[in-house]
């Protein structure tokens, strides 16, 4: 069930390939393991998708990629799992990070107040960047951990499922037929 449900929702590697903006690295998608649909590839995937999300910079989707080859995990489940940080939930996440790494720091918290502005966002970034990326370091750690071992037990778990219930069905027909 899960393989089918990826094998659905991702593009193949033939689709990824013939995007002529990503011709550039044909090479790099050649590389079947990078495709592959089974519990580590995708229990890798998680563990890099979320850890990329994490991070506070641009081209999250890229490191993604980079760490996927890296990792020996599937690519696109570990660079569609980056959009867990889109414009709408970026602001929470950054600033639940940004307290955790405060915590972590043991430093304390500012307050400030949210301006759209360039200058705003460079004066505050000098003064909030360490325990933003301590934090979101952290997070991005720990969630990825557990992404990982989460999808790994919940494919296990569907595995074995699947085979308890074809050893029932299986037990079922073969002790009605040597009734007979």
């Amino acid at each position: 069930m899960p393989k089918k449900f990826f094998k659905r929702v991702f593009p193949s590697p033939e689709d990824i390939q013939g995007n002529k903006s990503l011709s550039f690295l044909a090479p790099l998608f050649a590389n079947p393991n990078l495709w592959h649909l089974n519990r580590r590839s995708v229990s890798r995937a998680f563990m890099v998708g979320l850890f990329a999300a994490f991070l506070p910079m641009p081209f999250q989707m890229a490191i993604a990629a980079l760490f996927a080859f890296w990792a020996n995990a599937n690519v696109p489940i570990s660079v569609g799992l980056v959009w867990v940080s889109n414009p709408v939930t970026i602001p929470p996440l950054f600033y639940g990070t940004y307290l955790f790494g405060t915590w972590i720091l043991n430093s304390p918290h500012r307050e400030f107040h949210i301006e759209l502005t360039v200058d705003w966002v460079l004066s505050e970034l000098s003064q909030v960047w360490e325990p933003l990326l301590v934090g979101s370091l952290a997070a991005g750690i720990i969630a990825g951990v557990l992404g990982y071992f989460i999808v790994d037990w919940f494919w296990r778990k569907h595995v074995w499922d699947s085979w308890k219930k074809r050893k029932h069905r299986f037990g079922r027909t073969n002790s009605q037929n040597q009734s007979k």
